[in-house]
């Protein structure tokens, strides 16, 4: 949301956090504790360090490794990230406890509550995330590990880090299902935050080969498309060509298929995935970008 007034701004992302925040809650009342499904992160690294040093509560160790990361994140991005966390921490952990206060989740098949549970727990670590926030741990170690690792989306970084960590935990308690089905849920979650995070920047791209190219660039420039005119030769005739390059959203796809095709039925149209089209009419590239 780019909002002009600071107050707008701020409610809205605190309530997409809130929200965030309720369907993690909600996700790992219902889905993992009940059936015993890690869910990695340094939850399950304080896990594993409160097995060998028993003297160390697993809350008191998770937070303990989160002080560094806020610290290189407070570093980064400014306290704002600081004070957006600690808030997501806060009300995600308050929201577990008074879920499960109030109602108790009863065990399921777990591979539904591996792979619902993901599901939810993508979209609410996706969610914070568009906001600037994390609830430490896992998303905030992929957050800053995204600075180094440009080519890799925010969903993979957090898959890497919570598979080494369940596989640890599987290592050191001998629970190898429950940790294969911790993997399973974790892919999935990968998914649902890509989705979430990039999903609203998605595009496709078109290239046009047609024998009438300069009547289809004027018609998609007419529709307000940003187009670019490519020399191409063809590999059979040797014919001088123009590809028209047209990048556009999603919900354009049949309009600009339709145009096309009724100046030129016989058209050559390539429609390519773009993961991510930076420019006027699409994102904006930041220091700070997932």
């Amino acid at each position: 949301m780019k909002s002009k007034n600071p107050a707008v701004r701020w409610l809205y992302e605190y309530g997409v956090i809130t929200l965030g925040c309720a369907l993690y809650a909600l996700s790992f009342n219902w889905f993992f504790q009940p059936n015993n499904i890690s869910m990695g992160g340094f939850t399950g690294v304080a896990q594993i360090v409160n097995r060998f040093i028993s003297v160390l509560p697993v809350g008191v160790t998770s937070i303990l490794l989160n002080v560094p990361l806020f610290y290189l994140g407070v570093r980064k991005q400014g306290v704002k990230l600081l004070i957006s966390s600690l808030y997501a921490m806060s009300m995600g952990s308050l929201m577990i406890d008074g879920l499960a206060a109030v109602y108790t989740f009863g065990p399921m098949e777990p591979m539904l509550a591996s792979i619902y549970g993901g599901v939810l727990l993508g979209v609410s670590m996706g969610l914070m995330l568009t906001v600037g926030a994390t609830t430490g741990g896992t998303e905030l170690a992929a957050r800053l590990l995204k600075y180094k690792l440009r080519s890799l989306s925010i969903g993979r970084l957090c898959l890497a880090i919570d598979v080494t960590v369940i596989c640890l935990y599987a290592m050191t308690f001998h629970s190898v299902n429950n940790a294969l089905y911790g993997i399973v849920a974790m892919y999935i979650s990968s998914l649902a935050m890509d989705t979430v995070v990039y999903g609203s920047i998605n595009a496709k791209i078109a290239y046009i080969i047609s024998n009438r190219s300069s009547e289809v660039a004027a018609r998609l420039l007419e529709m307000d498309l940003g187009i670019t005119l490519l020399n191409g030769r063809g590999g059979y005739s040797g014919d001088e060509k123009q590809v028209v390059l047209c990048a556009f959203k999603r919900s354009q796809i049949a309009v600009i298929k339709a145009s096309v095709t009724a100046i030129d039925p016989n058209a050559f149209i390539i429609v390519c995935e773009a993961h991510e089209v930076l420019g006027e009419g699409f994102g904006e590239y930041t220091p700070d970008s997932l």
